[in-house]
């Protein structure tokens, strides 16, 4: 642990930036002896400071009370004689896994406490969950906007890569305007006893959610409730966070024992710990965001995770974790710096070999800078007006998108366009005829739920939110396929992240694509953080660090 020296007041700053060892200035420990000499010089101090693995020294030299490092040496008290150096302060090793919680890591297995997120429409594929599980990482397979067959398919293949292995998990997305679908994504986890499952888009719970967390709930040795599959929650507003952060509500649970989807112990065990005990603080990012500020948001949540934990007499408390903006080594330091259990990272994982986007994709998205993104119509929640986070450099998708949910917002159905406004839908925005993309739609419909197609019978806005979803959900699938013809109209879910990823590995061996391994990056992230971590705690010791010292720089460490 972290040696601080004591102090009797502030000590006096010199000009060099050294501090004061006299009278007022921080007390000895001890003397230093070495081999060597401590270092003075920034450059000296730069490169220890990114030497975390091994134990600094904090010296005051005697002639004039600079303060410096020495990796080396000895401790011994100070005697009559005054020594050329004295210890101010110890240091250990510092390593990328101590990082963050460690019962975060012991509780689902892992080495570091870092996260892969679940980009939708399978782009975190399952070869990105298999290479972060070996890493000792977790990630979470984008099951949302899969068919359920693909997303049985991938957990089987997940399964047979990782016979026995636990850390990792499946997405499950809110689907207000589907809840037939993410009943029946909730029944294939549950099927298969997908050991973790991330929640991601919800606005309230809902009874699939709730049946994910509590199914399977038991004791173990000591009467402590045990779970079966580890729900994981992101959210960005206090309100939701409660939920998740609450036990599950008693009407859902008596819903769920009547209907004969958990027992009566089971629900009884919900009532006594929270619907998720790991909840993601989601801050400015790709895709469902509020685009609230990361600084913000989570001390808030912590805070109300704290009153929870007091107001419900939980022996285990929510972990809270960071996720949004996440792209440098100084984004995931400070993370980890406001205390976050653990860090998510989304929109910079679609630049990784195992990304499941094209390498078209990957070209735009290599492009993009921190304000390279604009948000757009969501496809899974057009009709409330819900908006995503996406790249607007190199697309044209945003502008089409917004000008579909404008022509919905103003007429009851397709019928009231005029044949101007039928026109220009067709030439400037799907680029087909509204026929081709009608017959589209039922195809679609009829085989994923037909019930839409009744409902937009009776109501044909309905039918004409389905209609423009096509394009919505098409642009995603025209960017994973490498659409050529479609180029513009890819909608890629992007937050600065990215552009601060490109910034950070510009010039590095981390430009270039096919360097970009997803656990690659992580690394490489947790590495730079780590230096990050380190030198600011030689700042709080009032060693001088130059700002050269929160520069790092990528570098092959797998």
């Amino acid at each position: 642990m972290l040696t601080v020296p004591s102090r009797a007041a502030a000590p006096a700053r010199r000009e060099n930036g050294s501090r004061s060892s006299g009278t007022g200035g921080p007390r000895a420990i001890g003397a230093w002896r070495g081999s060597g000499a401590p270092a003075f010089s920034p450059d000296e101090i730069v490169r220890l400071a990114h030497e975390t693995r091994q134990p600094l020294h904090v010296v005051s030299r005697a002639t004039d009370g600079a303060i410096g490092l020495a990796a080396e040496g000895i401790i011994e008290p100070e005697s009559s004689r005054p020594a050329p150096y004295q210890v101010l302060g110890v240091l250990p090793a510092l390593y990328p896994e101590w990082l963050g919680q460690r019962t975060f890591c012991t509780a689902h297995g892992l080495r570091f406490a870092y996260i892969a997120g679940e980009m939708a429409n399978g782009i975190a594929t399952s070869r990105q969950v298999v290479a972060m599980a070996r890493a000792g990482m977790l990630s979470f397979f984008g099951a949302a906007g899969q068919p359920p067959g693909r997303i049985e398919s991938a957990i089987a293949e997940i399964r047979r890569e990782l016979p026995g292995q636990v850390n990792w998990g499946v997405n499950l997305i809110h689907s207000p305007t589907e809840p037939e679908m993410e009943e029946r994504v909730a029944d294939l986890l549950l099927a298969h006893r997908v050991p973790r499952v991330s929640a991601s888009a919800y606005m309230a719970l809902t009874p699939a959610v709730v049946r994910c967390a509590v199914a399977g709930l038991s004791t173990d040795r000591s009467g402590a409730v045990a779970r079966r599959t580890h729900l994981f929650a992101k959210v960005s507003r206090p309100e939701v966070a409660e939920r998740f952060m609450s036990p599950a509500p008693a009407k859902i649970l008596r819903a769920l024992v009547e209907r004969g989807q958990i027992t009566a112990a089971e629900a009884e065990l919900a009532s006594r710990i929270p619907v998720a005990v790991d909840v993601t603080v989601e801050a400015d990012s790709g895709g469902h965001t509020d685009n609230r500020p990361l600084v913000t948001m989570l001390p808030v949540i912590q805070r109300l995770r704290d009153d929870l934990t007091a107001r419900h007499h939980y022996d285990r408390p929510v972990r809270v974790g960071a996720a949004g903006g996440l792209g440098d080594p100084g984004g995931i330091a400070a993370a980890f710096g406001l205390g976050a259990a653990y860090v998510v990272t989304g929109s910079i994982n679609q630049a990784a070999v195992e990304s499941g986007v094209s390498d078209e994709a990957k070209e735009l998205l290599a492009r993009a800078d921190v304000a390279d993104v604009v948000m757009a119509p969501s496809a899974d929640m057009f009709e409330l007006g819900v908006k995503v986070q996406v790249l607007r450099r190199g697309t044209a998708f945003a502008g089409r998108a917004g000008r579909l949910y404008e022509i919905y917002r103003r007429h009851p159905s397709l019928e009231a366009l005029s044949g101007d406004e039928r026109a220009g839908l067709e030439k400037d925005v799907l680029h087909t005829s509204l026929e081709a993309v009608e017959a589209e739609t039922r195809s679609f419909w009829r085989e994923r739920d037909p019930g839409q197609l009744a409902k937009a019978e009776q109501d044909p806005k309905h039918w004409m939110a389905l209609v423009f979803r096509w394009y919505l959900g098409m642009s995603s699938r025209w960017a994973i396929a490498g659409a050529g013809d479609r180029r513009t109209d890819y909608q890629l879910w992007c937050g600065p992240a990215m552009g601060a990823f490109n910034r950070w590995t510009r010039g590095t061996f981390l430009a270039e694509p096919a360097n970009r391994g997803v656990v690659q990056i992580a690394l490489n992230l947790l590495e730079g953080a780590t230096m990050i971590t380190r030198a600011q705690q030689l700042r709080t010791f009032g060693v001088p660090v130059p700002d050269a010292a929160y520069r790092v720089t990528p570098r092959p460490l797998v």
